[in-house]
């Protein structure tokens, strides 16, 4: 068998990622994976680990496991985003939404289940890059305009001028959710929260999508915000 074609180094301008993970394996599974496909990468065993790196290096993005010992993975985000705003993608085990809601207000990025396909891991990535690119900044917006409507991530609040709005706690996870991806679009299977292969959940999806229509659309047969990605999912459409 052929020795293996060593791999280029990186150039500095390459995206520099820190991937926060107790499990050796997958950190160092990560680490090839993403440095196969072009990324700079430092791994770190826990939240002390990653906060020494962070001292030393400014990273593009983290990925960042939430169930690790010491300081738990939502403890050491909502500390980072008093100082930091890089962007951060969550890895996750739980199926509880409101643990994705209390992620998305601490101001984590996006959220990948645990197991996930390392290419679905690449995907994400790069869109975050992207949309850190375009906004000039890391991190969810504090809060994201629409036609006459305003939403507070933070407050899970929404306002049509200065009339609150009444929201059901399902119909705020889905808004939180899509604000938080400023104008991106959104699979269902996030909305759902059941990651790949979550079709049961996912058909709820479009009817309490249709239920929040009602609430913010003039037409929701024809919605001006609250868009269907076809074959993927739905996207609230920001202003600017």
């Amino acid at each position: 068998m052929a020795a293996a074609r060593p791999r280029a180094p990186l150039g500095d301008d390459a995206p520099h990622v820190l991937v926060v993970d107790d499990d050796r394996r997958l950190r160092d599974l990560l680490a090839r994976f993403l440095g196969d496909n072009g990324y700079r990468v430092t791994a770190a065993a826990d939240a002390a680990e990653a906060s020494s790196r962070l001292t030393q290096i400014q990273f593009d993005v983290m990925v960042l496991d939430v169930m690790m010992p010491g300081e738990n993975g939502f403890d050491f985000a909502a500390r980072l985003r008093r100082t930091l705003n890089t962007p951060i993608l969550m890895l996750t085990a739980r199926g509880d939404p409101q643990d994705r809601i209390r992620g998305l207000e601490i101001g984590v990025d996006d959220y990948l289940g645990k197991p996930f396909e390392p290419r679905e891991l690449l995907l994400r990535i790069g869109a975050i890059l992207r949309r850190t690119a375009s906004n000039g900044h890391a991190g969810a917006p504090e809060q994201v305009s629409f036609g006459p409507f305003t939403y507070r991530l933070d407050r899970g609040e929404l306002r049509r001028g200065e009339e609150l709005v009444r929201l059901t706690d399902r119909e705020r996870e889905i808004l939180t959710i899509l604000a938080s991806h400023n104008g991106d679009n959104v699979p269902r299977e996030i909305i759902s929260g059941q990651g790949p292969g979550g079709v049961a959940n996912e058909r709820t999806v479009d009817v309490q999508i249709n239920r929040l229509r009602r609430k913010i659309e003039n037409d929701p047969a024809n919605p001006a915000w609250l868009q269907t990605v076809r074959g993927v999912g739905y996207r609230l459409l920001v202003d600017g």
